[in-house]
């Protein structure tokens, strides 16, 4: 037990070095690893949870998620632009192998589906989900 708490520390604590370079970065998503950060703490150490919610940097992209249950589009948006910017680049720039391009843009259309529909989008204030709408 012991140890799958160290192992997970040491994680979290990457995964936060991966979140903050996430903000500078384009392309490199900051709000997943700091979910990943958060639920790693949780489940390891409350005083790392609780200093990770509290940061005065980083708490606020994990309590705007957790508040919306989700991700506002204009942030998916400017997540594709950026991640098809740093791939174009990549793919086009750099590389001259027409294998490694393949698979760059194969890896971006994955990452678009991804970010369209599995993350979850998130709702406005106050609005309700609609399973949770129950007529009387």
């Amino acid at each position: 037990m012991r140890m799958k708490k160290t192992i997970y520390i040491i994680v979290g604590c990457i995964s936060v070095v991966l979140g903050i370079i996430g903000i500078f970065v384009p392309g490199l998503p900051t709000t997943p690893f700091l979910l990943l950060s958060s639920w790693l703490f949780y489940n390891s150490s409350k005083r790392l949870h609780d200093a990770l919610h509290r940061s005065k940097w980083l708490g606020p992209y994990l309590r705007r998620f957790q508040e919306r249950k989700g991700v506002g589009w204009k942030t998916k948006a400017m997540s594709i632009v950026c991640m098809w910017t740093m791939i174009s680049i990549s793919a086009f720039a750099v590389f001259e192998n027409w294998h490694v391009r393949l698979l760059l843009l194969g890896l971006g259309v994955i990452g678009t589906c991804s970010v369209l529909f599995i993350v979850p989008n998130a709702r406005k204030k106050g609005e309700k989900k609609l399973e949770n709408f129950s007529p009387k």
